[in-house]
């Protein structure tokens, strides 16, 4: 039996709690966590929806009960489609995290594994994420490549 299940609304503030520690990571330091309680409600109600476009994979801490040890989450968008992507359907990768203390054990792995096996029943084209320095050796050990696209942003 797998580690790994699909996170659940009463998981929110764990996802919340997790995703921070990946935020934290890239910015080298704690950073403002009075976002979550915003965010929580909305969390809650797309972990709810099994059939739509959201989907967080989460493993149990395994020596803290009520704690979440990994987590990967992820969406599903649609773009008109193309040659080899007729459908549309692009997968993204936007929160991998696993708490300090739990490292080195695989679970992001596996919840990686499963995010990408809801993708492709769903029929997704191919899948994007950012890459950290220390997390792209996973990611490329999984088949990611890095893209030459150029990508801007606007914040709104």
């Amino acid at each position: 039996m797998s580690l790994v299940r699909r996170a659940v609304p009463g998981d929110a503030g764990e996802v919340l709690r997790l995703r921070q520690v990946m935020i934290d990571s890239l910015a080298a330091g704690p950073g403002d966590t009075g976002w979550h309680a915003e965010s929580l409600p909305t969390l809650r109600g797309r972990l709810a929806e099994p059939d739509g476009d959201f989907a967080a994979f989460v493993v149990d801490h395994p020596e803290r009960p009520e704690a979440l040890a990994a987590l990967v989450a992820g969406t599903l968008e649609y773009r008109i489609g193309r040659a080899g992507n007729p459908l549309g359907l692009i997968g993204y990768v936007f929160s991998v995290a696993t708490d300090p203390d739990a490292r080195r054990r695989g679970y992001a792995r596996a919840c990686m594994a499963e995010l990408l096996e809801w993708f492709r029943e769903r029929g997704a084209g191919h899948v994007m994420l950012t890459a950290s320095a220390d997390a792209e050796p996973l990611y490329a050990s999984l088949g990611f490549t890095r893209d030459t696209d150029p990508s801007m942003r606007l914040y709104l």
